[in-house]
């Protein structure tokens, strides 16, 4: 009786009819990770010395593509829902009813934020560091949609947190429809919440993500592949989880597999791109476009030049620091050749008063 009261109910339902117009749970959650990542990034970009309103400039062009290659992922993988026989393919546009593959979205909004990089010349490897704990933080929101939806979850279980899914049906047709529809309070099946699973563990790698930062200083695009090395090792175990159809290469689901195969890659720039991180000063928009991330040799080249452009920079602050002992040591020296100079002229008064006064005296005597 515990185990089962321990059980994480699902909602009732994920659509609310405003007159004409459906509010989506799901629509909303990820509506709001954008936002949040966003002001987060923002803040974060203007920590590390560059302008304001860059994050929010790149983020036009990124935010559109990343939608539009996460769902051209979720289709091109899961074909078989919106083609062949009784299905219907419009309704692989259906961006509100849930679908959006991950990997497809960073991948395309990384190309929409490298062209408004090059627009706005900035550079894509720190911006990328930048909003890296951001983005992740609004895929753990956008998780919360995928609840909402009763979807992405995984096998039958009965362990205490298993997540009930409810059958649900259209309040106006009577129709069975578990992604619209109105839950009746009857439990289909137990199964396990992975959709949990990958939000909690999205959220313990923002942690690290930002103390790694904070401690290491990491930048040239080294903490993005973090990010991305840390969500594909949790996303790859969660996917052993799900029983959902799927896709297969070589008897693995094909969401493991591009999560190991990314994972590689993440790990391999993160080995070869440039340690450190940039200065403000490299930062700014006016300066020259930098090499492609995967040009490891040209990006090192330009690291250390900018580093050796910033170093007589560098070396003059700590020369005008070091100036304020010896400013004092002149301050110190003017004021005891002040001292010296009136002593030597008291003792010529002494003098001159000495010499006149014989003078004086045979004055009175005539």
């Amino acid at each position: 009786m515990n185990s089962v009261l321990a059980y994480i109910p699902s909602p009732p339902q994920g659509v609310w009819q405003l007159g004409p117009f459906p509010l989506r749970a799901y629509a909303l959650f990820i509506i709001l990770g954008i936002v949040v990542a966003i002001w987060w990034g923002e803040r974060r970009w203007r920590e590390r010395g560059g302008q304001p309103g860059a994050v929010l400039d790149v983020a036009m062009f990124a935010v559109p593509f990343g939608l539009v290659g996460g769902r051209i992922y979720h289709v091109a993988t899961d074909w078989q829902k919106y083609f062949g026989a009784g299905k219907h393919p419009v309704e692989a546009l259906y961006i509100w009813q849930g679908g959006l593959g991950i990997w497809g979205a960073v991948f395309f909004g990384a190309i929409g934020a490298w062209i408004g990089c090059r627009m706005y010349k900035i550079p894509l490897p720190a911006l990328g560091d930048a909003v890296a704990p951001a983005v992740l933080l609004a895929q753990a929101i956008g998780r919360l949609g995928n609840y909402f939806n009763q979807e992405l979850y995984g096998r039958a279980t009965d362990l205490p947190w298993g997540l009930e899914i409810y059958e649900r049906f259209d309040a106006e047709t009577g129709a069975r429809d578990m992604m619209n529809g109105v839950s009746t309070g009857r439990v289909l099946e137990v199964v396990q919440p992975t959709f949990l699973y990958e939000l909690v563990w999205n959220v313990l790698v923002v942690i690290a993500l930002v103390l790694l930062d904070k401690r290491y200083k990491i930048g040239h695009g080294r903490l993005f592949a973090l990010y991305v090395a840390g969500y594909s090792f949790g996303r790859f175990f969660v996917e052993l989880l799900r029983s959902d159809e799927a896709t297969h290469i070589l008897g693995i689901r094909i969401n493991s597999f591009t999560s190991a195969l990314v994972f590689l890659g993440a790990m391999a720039y993160f080995a070869l791109a440039t340690k450190g991180r940039e200065t403000p000063a490299q930062l700014q928009p006016d300066g020259e476009p930098r090499p492609w991330p995967w040009q490891f040799a040209a990006l090192r080249a330009a690291g250390a030049a900018d580093n050796a452009a910033a170093a007589p920079a560098a070396e003059a602050t700590a020369v005008d620091v070091t100036k304020k002992p010896d400013s004092a040591a002149a301050e110190g020296d003017s004021t005891d050749s002040g001292e010296a100079a009136a002593v030597a002229d008291d003792t010529a008064e002494k003098q001159a008063d000495a010499a006149a006064q014989p003078t004086k005296s045979a004055a009175k005597k005539s």
